[in-house]
């Protein structure tokens, strides 16, 4: 197992360790239970961390890098086929009707 990432909090570590498993990557959170021994431990040794198996290590740190650049891919905006509202192209729906995006993946 190969840590991948800490951080000062739990909540922080639970959302990265989450995309990584919406990646397919298998995660696992440890040190969730340390804060009491700051103080006797190392405060940095006493973050949560996020783990994952040695053989998904250089995969899970191009997940993390990409995402957290916010180099994922921008998809262009487009027209709603029902309604004719015009959408950014982050959303997959309409906000007036509901409506699907035809080029969604």
């Amino acid at each position: 197992m190969k840590r991948v990432y800490s951080a000062a909090n739990i909540i922080d570590a639970a959302h990265w360790a989450n995309v990584l498993m919406s990646h397919g990557i298998e995660a696992e959170l440890r040190n969730t239970t340390l804060a009491g021994g700051v103080g006797e431990l190392p405060f940095m040794e006493t973050w949560p961390q996020v783990w994952v198996a040695d053989e998904q290590e250089q995969h899970a740190m191009r997940v993390l890098d990409t995402i957290a650049r916010g180099t994922a891919p921008k998809r262009p905006a487009w027209q709603c086929g029902r309604c004719g509202e015009r959408i950014d192209g982050q959303f997959d729906e309409c906000w007036r009707c509901a409506g699907a995006d035809p080029q969604a993946p």
